[in-house]
C-alpha cells in the first residue's frame, strides 16, 4: 500500500466524547489457483505491518477457495486499500456485500488485521446471498456456492 494512496490522521470526529465516523467495508472473493495457507500468512502478515499506520482493522476469513474480508477506518483508506485488493492477483471475482460509514467504535479495535476461522464459510455466503440486493452479487454468490458444494473451490485452498 503506497503512502501517496492512503490519507492519513485519524477519522473525524463529532464532538470531544463521541465515537468516530469510521467507514467499513465487507467483500468475498474466489482465490486464484495456487492460494494455499502459506500466502494467507503472507496476506496478514502485510496487512498487520500496513494498516495501522492507515487506521484500518478488520478481519479476514478464507477458505475453501473463497476470501471473506471486513475492513473498517477512515474512508478514504478503506477504499484505497479496496483499490488495491481488486488488483490483486491472489483472488478474483470480488463481491461487494457491503459498504457503510457510521459514527460508532470499531468492532475490531485491536485488529491491524486477523484471520479467522473458516468453519463455517457456507453458512457466511448464505447469509450474504440472503441480504444481496444486487441481483449481480446474488449470482456471484449462488456460483461460488454451487462451486464449494461441488468441491471445486476447496481445490484451491483450504
Amino acid at each position: 500500500m503506497s503512502a501517496h494512496h492512503l490519507a492519513h490522521g485519524d477519522e473525524p470526529r463529532f464532538g470531544r466524547e463521541s465515537a468516530p465516523a469510521l467507514f467499513n467495508l465487507v467483500y468475498c472473493s474466489r482465490a486464484s489457483a495456487g492460494v494455499d495457507k502459506a500466502a494467507v500468512d503472507q496476506i496478514i502478515s502485510t496487512a498487520r505491518r500496513l494498516n495501522p499506520q492507515y487506521g484500518i482493522t478488520g478481519m479476514l476469513v478464507f477458505g475453501s477457495g473463497v476470501f471473506f474480508q471486513w475492513l473498517e477506518g477512515p474512508r478514504d483508506n478503506v477504499l484505497a486499500l479496496m483499490a488495491q485488493l481488486r488488483a490483486d492477483p491472489r483472488h478474483h471475482e470480488v463481491i461487494m456485500l457491503n459498504t457503510g460509514e457510521e459514527v460508532r467504535e470499531r468492532l475490531f479495535p485491536d485488529w491491524d488485521m486477523e484471520l479467522v476461522s473458516s468453519d463455517h464459510i457456507r453458512e457466511v455466503l448464505l447469509d450474504a446471498q440472503g441480504s444481496a440486493t444486487d441481483p449481480k452479487n446474488a449470482a456471484a454468490l449462488s456460483r461460488l456456492l454451487v462451486d464449494l458444494d461441488s468441491g471445486v473451490l476447496a481445490e484451491l485452498g483450504a
